[in-house]
């Protein structure tokens, strides 16, 4: 991985995008597709396209979705204690105890949330799931004024925010879900560019909102109306404890792409992705899903009259937590097959099932 696109990996998962709130992170994407990308664009929804040679006739999307799961401030009260709901999929029990950051008007505001100690809990409340209703952020206020002056109703939460590298190539992060897919999308286009003989449209978008119903890749992929579409999203690494790699599959870190086979996967693209893998020298390791699933592939096979969609996905242990972990060679081995399996495509491609 080159130094440059490793920085742009840490900008991206050290820069707050909850859902409705990707802006800071959009930014970071425009800066760094200036360097590649014939055209940027921003649409009224807020996705950034990147697009490479773009005035050709077959049109090939790649999308990785920009926002990650947040939090919003709902209400403050009388004691300056701040009451928030989620954005997007949130396990309560992730949130006991950590340390957040509410991202006000006028900068970041430290903060904590938790509930009250063990040695305060009933026995029956021991027993209890938390709820998300019954947590609170402190921001160490003495009343309602004062945290009134520091975060507004409508401020956005994420968890404190920091990359951090572990052994054997595996890094952790909140936001792992989905800037490792945006950063692939990105760096795949940049990749392909640098090699040259790109004869196919290349969009390369950071999209938003797929938290909370896959919104971007509905209105981006109208929008931009393409062939095919790849979604670039991250997936359950089961090489960890109590995982049923029965049910899940079998997915390491490490272990290289992941490729899925299944209804909302066009055989064409998957046949050539497994073709690219085969030329690039790069791993893959394949899943079937048998459901629409819950990633922008399934809003950019339906978009118009249908796109040639595929998904490919970096393994993620720890979804949806603070600690994210992912594999730096897997993010690698990914943007590597996106760029060789665009630049194979050939102006006139069929990707009709036959």
């Amino acid at each position: 991985m080159e130094k440059s696109s490793k920085e742009f990996l840490v900008q991206l998962l050290e820069t707050p995008s909850p859902s409705g709130y990707e802006v800071p992170v959009q930014n970071l994407v425009r800066e760094y597709a200036s360097k590649f990308a014939d055209d940027i664009r921003t649409d009224l929804h807020g996705n950034v396209i990147a697009s490479c040679n773009p005035k050709a006739d077959l049109r090939v999307m790649f999308a990785g979705h920009a926002d990650q799961i947040g939090l919003i401030v709902t209400h403050i009260n009388d004691s300056g204690f701040i009451y928030t709901s989620p954005i997007g999929g949130w396990d309560p029990q992730q949130l006991v105890g950590q340390r957040m950051t509410i991202h006000a008007s006028a900068g970041p505001i430290p903060a904590v949330i938790a509930r009250k100690a063990i040695h305060l809990l009933e026995p029956s409340e021991r027993k209890e799931v938390v709820k998300q209703k019954d947590l609170w952020l402190d921001i160490g206020a003495k009343d309602k004024a004062e945290a009134k002056e520091a975060v507004a109703i409508g401020d956005c939460v994420t968890l404190e925010l920091g990359y951090q590298e572990m052994r054997n190539g595996l890094a952790n992060s909140p936001g792992m879900d989905d800037k490792t897919g945006l950063w692939v999308c990105m760096e795949a286009a940049r990749r392909a560019v640098k090699r040259g003989g790109l004869k196919v449209a290349l969009h390369s978008v950071a999209t938003v909102q797929e938290e909370v119903g896959l919104r971007g890749a509905a209105t981006s992929t109208y929008g931009i109306n393409p062939h095919v579409g790849i979604a670039v999203d991250v997936t359950h690494a089961t090489d960890c404890p109590t995982i049923d790699k029965n049910q899940e599959g079998d997915v390491k870190l490490g272990g290289g792409p992941v490729v899925y086979r299944g209804p909302n996967i066009n055989p064409v693209v998957a046949s050539r992705l497994k073709a690219a893998g085969e030329t690039a020298d790069t791993p893959l390791q394949w899943c079937g899903i048998g459901r629409p699933p819950g990633t922008d592939a399934n809003a950019m096979q339906l978009s118009r009259g249908g796109v040639a969609t595929a998904i490919v996905s970096v393994p993620n242990r720890y979804m949806h937590s603070a600690v994210e972990m992912v594999s730096l060679d897997d993010l690698d081995q990914c943007a590597d097959l996106l760029a060789e399996f665009v630049l194979g495509i050939e102006a006139d491609a069929d990707f009709t099932p036959r």
